[in-house]
């Protein structure tokens, strides 16, 4: 990965589906200084305790035949409902003015998710995406895997 160059007072975004880290830029370019803005954390709940209901079932339309409909997957809505929080809230921080350009670092599937999640003034205020899941390292391991420094 090529190193990204973070201005001053830009936040770094780094989540996956079950937590988040609101980094602030408090250094310049040459010499980045990652401060926590703000920590998001989703508890991981078991799969018994998210959804209790078991799988429906549907009729043919002819004959007697039931068939099982799929089993909904429970964190894969948290992990969606998680990141579009998150979305709102970097809404709110660009409209506040707390916040102007922004860099999203989250694995693939997270990226995937969160981006429709976007509104017009996150998706403008997006300046890089970086897919890599880095949310259970230190800040400075962060800034160093991001700076390449």
């Amino acid at each position: 990965m090529t190193a990204l160059l973070i201005r001053h007072g830009e936040w770094v975004v780094v989540c996956d589906g079950a937590k988040a880290l609101v980094l602030e830029n408090a250094g310049d370019i040459r010499t980045p200084n990652l401060k926590t803005v703000q920590v998001f954390e989703q508890e991981d709940l078991a799969t018994h305790l998210i959804g209790t209901d078991a799988p429906g079932r549907t009729f043919n339309s002819v004959g007697s035949a039931r068939s099982a409909v799929e089993q909904t997957d429970w964190h894969d809505q948290a992990e969606r409902a998680f990141l579009t929080q998150l979305a709102q809230h970097l809404e709110e921080a660009l409209s506040s003015g707390r916040a102007k350009s922004l860099i999203i670092v989250a694995p693939p599937r997270a990226l995937g998710m969160i981006r429709p999640a976007y509104s017009h003034a996150v998706k403008g205020a997006v300046r890089a995406e970086v897919d890599k899941d880095l949310v259970k390292m230190p800040v400075h391991e962060i800034a160093k895997r991001l700076t390449g420094a």
